[in-house]
């Protein structure tokens, strides 16, 4: 497929810009056929892939693990009732390991967090032209399949984390108690205008790291498998290269995907922990 494209720049552009919907300069609303275009759409325009196939794999996990959960016998399991119990066993270990509290939001929380941003990453192990192939001979100008490596979907998730730390800390606290631990820490309480500036500051970069961490990674795997998608445009030689670099980048990319799962879902545990704790 990038064949297709003028150069390598205009394929590498064309493959990382989202299916855009906003109304357009002239009061029009449709799809923008570029990332100027989508720009100026604004604040309300939407990115319609990542929408759809983040709230699609959202549906897909509650669809398997409901299923695994009704079918569930005490004798012989069942493969996907096996997954689904090594899945909560191990979720379940890491917030017993985690969480020194008592709230029964945070096991499914995590393992929510868990399965949904592992499946947005696993999306990245679908061949790069595929998809976007069958969107534009559908007519779709744009087609972006893994919706983690829109820093949209990573920031939505991370500020509702975020969300939930701001509740419990105050739930937990009180307002006042929550105010006293951000202005007279690590400091003597006269310097609470310091205190308040280092730790609000380490508060807002809670959701922000969590974002970018998770976009960071996953924007760097896609681009990976674009400029390995590239070699196919050359001779066989270099097309046969690139179907063993391909190959070699997807086995070690599903440590990556994976991790990336696991790390959001350590810290969402990890900062809600921190919220329910008493600081003295």
């Amino acid at each position: 497929m990038a064949t297709e494209y003028a150069s390598s720049g205009e394929y590498i552009k064309h493959h990382l810009q989202n299916l855009t919907y906003g109304q357009h300069a002239d009061g029009t609303w449709g799809f923008a056929h570029g990332a100027a275009e989508a720009k100026a759409m604004g604040f309300w325009a939407i990115n319609v892939d990542s929408m759809a196939f983040a709230i699609g794999l959202g549906i897909l996990f509650l669809f398997l693990f409901r299923m695994a959960a009704k079918k569930a016998t005490a004798g012989v399991p069942s493969g996907l009732q096996n997954f689904v119990e090594w899945i909560v066993e191990f979720v379940d270990g890491s917030v017993r390991g985690s969480f020194s509290h008592q709230n029964a939001l945070v096991a499914p929380l995590a393992l929510t967090v868990f399965m949904w941003v592992f499946l947005m990453n696993l999306m990245d192990l679908f061949p790069v032209d595929w998809l976007p192939f069958v969107a534009s001979a559908s007519g779709l100008p744009h087609l972006k399949i893994v919706p983690s490596t829109d820093p949209n979907v990573t920031f939505g998730m991370s500020l509702s984390v975020f969300v939930l730390v701001l509740f419990y800390s105050v739930k937990m606290k009180g307002a006042g108690g929550f105010f006293s631990e951000l202005a007279f820490q690590p400091f003597p309480k006269f310097l609470f205008p310091v205190n308040l500036l280092l730790e609000g500051v380490g508060l807002i970069a809670k959701p922000i790291s969590l974002a970018l961490r998770l976009f960071g990674n996953m924007y760097a795997g896609e681009m990976i498998f674009i400029l390995i998608a590239l070699m196919f445009g050359g001779n066989w030689l270099l097309a046969v290269f690139g179907g063993t670099l391909q190959w070699a980048w997807a086995v070690f990319h599903i440590l990556i995907i994976t991790l990336q799962a696991f790390i959001f879902m350590t810290l969402t545990i990890v900062y809600l922990d921190m919220a329910h704790a008493e600081h003295h």
